[in-house]
């Protein structure tokens, strides 16, 4: 028989890899290229130029113990210290300074006793401090006079708080570094019998709260 001649076969495979063409590579990503790493910041200084500062916090302790030494030949000096304190109760025999807060007969209690509470904020004790009214007595006044006479005044011998008093009674409270005056009100009378028992019993500091004209004109001058 003849022979048919074999038709030419047709790999698959060859038509796979060939088919894509050379420029395929391409496709692939590419890989970022790494660009410059930024400078690095630069760092705090740091604490080493601070530590000189140490040494010298021991110069004072140094210091402090040489002067234990000296006070050997002071304790005789000691004595002559002693003749400050007549100096001080002379000092309490100076007038003292007188402060206006002007305010209206009903404002003034309100104003006497902020500034009583600015005496206190400030560093003074309550025993240091008398507040005298001219007017209606102060609440605190009226409610310890309800248990008694002896009980008010008791209050007012301890002195350990602030002391109210009306100004029919004025002339019989101590002396107290600090007198506030309450002028809410009252006769003329009574608001001049006030600030002259005010004036002898202020240590330090005497304080007025009412209307300005109606001090200086019981005071018979500007305040």
């Amino acid at each position: 028989m003849p022979l048919i001649p074999e038709e030419p076969q047709i790999h698959e495979k060859a038509q796979g890899p060939r088919a894509t063409p050379a420029s395929g590579r391409t496709a692939s990503t590419p890989r970022p290229v790494p660009g410059p790493r930024p400078a690095a910041p630069p760092r705090p200084g740091r604490p080493g130029p601070v530590r000189p500062t140490a040494p010298a916090q021991r110069a004072p302790r140094d210091t402090a113990a040489v002067k234990p030494g000296p006070p050997g030949p002071a304790t005789p000096s000691a004595p002559a210290v002693a003749p400050a304190a007549p100096a001080a109760d002379a000092a309490t025999v100076t007038t003292p300074q007188i402060q206006l807060i002007p305010a209206t007969p009903d404002g003034a209690l309100d104003a006497a006793e902020e500034a009583v509470d600015l005496l206190l904020d400030s560093g003074r004790t309550p025993g240091d401090v008398l507040v005298i009214t001219t007017g209606e007595p102060h609440p605190w006044a009226a409610h310890e006079l309800s248990f008694g006479d002896a009980a008010y005044w008791a209050q007012h011998d301890a002195g350990d708080d602030v002391f109210y008093a009306d100004a029919a009674v004025a002339e019989r409270a101590k002396s107290r570094a600090v007198v506030v005056v309450a002028v809410n009100g009252g006769p003329e009378a009574a608001a001049a019998t006030a600030l002259a028992a005010a004036h002898t019993r202020a240590g330090a500091l005497l304080i007025v709260c009412g209307e300005p004209q109606r001090i200086n004109s019981v005071l018979g001058a500007g305040v």
